[in-house]
């Protein structure tokens, strides 16, 4: 196939660069250290996507002490010749304009994780400053920027071999835009390693140069998502080898990996050009359309199924199943700038036509394997059946109320969008809130002490729980678990789902247990953005002469220390039953004058396995993260 032109003339402008400052959100997603790591993101996936174009085979990214970040290629380097239609450097437009890029058109890109063209002018929009440093035709150019703006033209600034041939970018995050400039380097690493996985003939170093964490990991991964899959299976008990298949039509190329395990529920990761579809999408469904299809043909061709039986379920089919679908697609569409969900109907249609067909050559050489993977199906089945009748014993034969336990005090009114919900730890602080909160939007749901840890409880155990129930029924929106999914985020009662526990390990530990209840039955709650913590403060400073202030942590107290010389009065809340009605309403409960933190999944695969590992049995495991994280805990407080 012959290579396609890249030079200045392949880069197309769309439209300007104005308002990504402005509304950073609409770009990277959020302002947290979610899109804070997402500018590495960008400029990673462009180096990827020289890899899928065939002239890049070495990526490297290094965190520097500094707080910049550095990403380098071993690509054709950006073209820095005169763009006709524009008259100005290629690479400029690349930095300094929206939507301008190789990847519109016929342009220098066939396949492109990075399709919107906003990636490097939106990371160079929300930085400080960025240099980017190009090696091409034997010289060595480069241009700085600075929040969206030119710097410096583009210059040559030294000469190479003409064989040297890349792009360097370094960048040095906005602290106006960002809440914090720090990056996360557990889940940087954790990116890096995935896109090894999904390009098993690329490599990728990573480098930390930062004082006190330094690190270098070479990643390259030469059998793919097969790897993949024993990764994210390691510690469970497989029933077989991966299975594999890849195939092509109509220039959408697909491959899936797949192993199945003894543990519960399933893990279908999506990924289309790269990019890890967080909310899935066409090529997913299109998978569990056709590979549920298929088991119950096999099923019923092997007697397991009878003429009268109904079929599995998908999710039966999935039960234990770790699976990995990439697809590379020449256009698609995503829901979202930060592509979470595959729009293209023909990425489902492809995908199921390569499944049918590939997954019934492999079952039928392999006979032991399908019924193994049968075998997981009925049980599935078996399970499903009891744990279906004993919901329906305790969620609808009882008829229960919106408040179980009696002690919910509601909200005058009935518009979700300006209704919140404090779950408050104990019945003294449930008092103090329902006293202090503005009863028109505010409600107040006191719990008991620490909720059922449900990463080790029984789905009956889970129902049975009175507090559970009480939210369940609260919340007005059902739940999600396993086989069926009962959730629906749009008979949510409250916009804000607030949870008020004191400032102490209790109260954090009831944090914990609750957001692991919200992220395995409603992670709905959470990926939309209605769940937060509250944060009342830890001490009360009453000086002889000037205000009071409420210091929120020790590290507030330890700068009041320094700022006042004069004596005062400290007063430690150990619990938010100690603060009056007036001060819980300041602190905690206004909107104008409290803080709030919002809870966000930054990476749902990482995520499951940390919750897994913290709120399991297995203690080793859990140790050896604690002491290995510690430090950035720290960091990141």
């Amino acid at each position: 196939m012959a290579k396609r032109t890249y030079d200045a003339n392949s880069i197309s402008v769309l439209e300007g660069l104005e308002a990504v400052r402005k509304r950073p959100g609409m770009y990277i997603g959020s302002v947290s250290t979610k899109g804070l790591n997402h500018l590495i993101y960008e400029i990673v996936d462009n180096s990827v996507d020289e890899f899928l174009a065939g002239y890049c085979d070495d990526i490297t990214v290094s965190l520097e002490d500094d707080g910049t970040a550095v990403i380098s290629d071993n690509g054709r380097g950006i073209p820095v010749g005169i763009n006709e239609k524009t008259g100005i450097p290629a690479v400029e437009m690349v930095f300094t304009m929206l939507h301008a890029g190789g990847k519109f058109g016929d342009g220098g890109y066939k396949i492109s994780g990075g399709l919107h063209g906003v990636g490097a002018s939106v990371v160079n929009a929300l930085s400080t400053w960025l240099t980017v440093t190009i090696k091409q035709n034997g010289k060595i150019y480069q241009q700085k920027y600075s929040r969206g703006k030119i710097l410096t033209p583009l210059e040559v600034i030294g000469t190479c071999r003409k064989s040297e041939t890349g792009t360097k970018v370094q960048f040095l995050p906005d602290p106006e835009i960002f809440d914090k400039t720090y990056f996360k380097a557990a889940m940087v690493r954790n990116r890096l390693h995935e896109t090894a996985y999904l390009n098993p003939k690329l490599t990728i170093h990573y480098m930390n140069r930062r004082k006190g964490e330094e690190t270098s990991v070479d990643y390259h991964e030469p059998d793919g998502i097969c790897a993949y899959v024993k990764k994210l299976n390691e510690g469970k008990k497989a029933i077989h080898e991966p299975i594999y298949f890849k195939g092509s039509v109509d220039g959408i190329e697909a491959e899936a990996a797949f192993q199945y395990t003894e543990d519960f529920g399933e893990n279908i990761l999506g990924f289309c050009n790269n990019i890890y579809t967080v909310e899935g999408g066409t090529h997913i469904t299109g998978f569990k359309t056709k590979f549920t299809t298929v088991m119950n043909q096999y099923a019923r061709e092997i007697g397991m199924l009878k003429e009268k039986d109904p079929n599995f379920t998908g999710a039966d089919v999935r039960n234990g199943m770790t699976a990995i679908i990439s697809v590379k697609h020449p256009d698609p569409r995503f829901e979202g700038q930060t592509k979470t969900k595959l729009d293209n109907p023909d990425a489902g249609k492809v995908v199921g036509e390569i499944t049918g067909e590939e997954t019934v050559l492999y079952f039928d050489k392999n006979l032991d394997t399908l019924k193994k993977v049968l075998a997981c199906a009925e049980k599935s089945a078996k399970i499903r059946k009891a744990e279906e009748k004993a919901k329906t014993n305790m969620l609808v034969k009882q008829k229960l109320s919106i408040d179980s336990n009696g002690k919910l005090s509601n909200c005058e009114s009935r518009k979700a969008e300006e209704c919140e919900i404090f779950i408050v730890e104990g019945d003294s602080a449930g008092g103090s809130a329902k006293t202090a909160r503005n009863r028109k939007t505010q409600a107040i749901l006191p719990i008991r002490g620490k909720i059922l840890n449900v990463e080790k409880a029984s789905i009956d155990k889970v129902l049975a729980n009175a507090e559970i129930k009480t939210m369940i029924n609260a919340f007005g929106c059902g739940f999600s678990e396993g086989y069926g999914n009962d959730f629906d985020i749009s008979k949510l009662r409250y916009h804000k789902i607030i949870i008020m526990t004191d400032a102490d390990v209790d109260g954090a530990h009831i944090a914990t247990l609750l957001l692991t209840f919200f992220y395995r039955f409603m992670p709905e709650l959470i990926s939309h953005g209605h769940v937060y913590l509250a944060t009342p403060p830890l001490y009360k400073a009453v000086p002889k002469k000037g205000p009071e202030e409420y210091l929120y942590d020790d590290a507030a107290l330890s700068r009041y220390r320094k700022q006042h010389n004069g004596s005062f009065t400290l007063q430690r809340y150990k619990g938010l039953g100690e603060m009056d009605a007036e001060q819980l309403w300041e602190t905690t409960l206004n909107p104008e004058t409290r803080t709030l933190k919002q809870i966000e999944i930054e990476d749902a695969r990482m995520a499951s396995d940390v919750t897994s590992m913290l709120m399991g049995s297995d203690v080793l495991p859990r140790r050896q993260f604690i002491y290995e994280n510690a430090e950035e805990a720290i960091l990141d407080v």
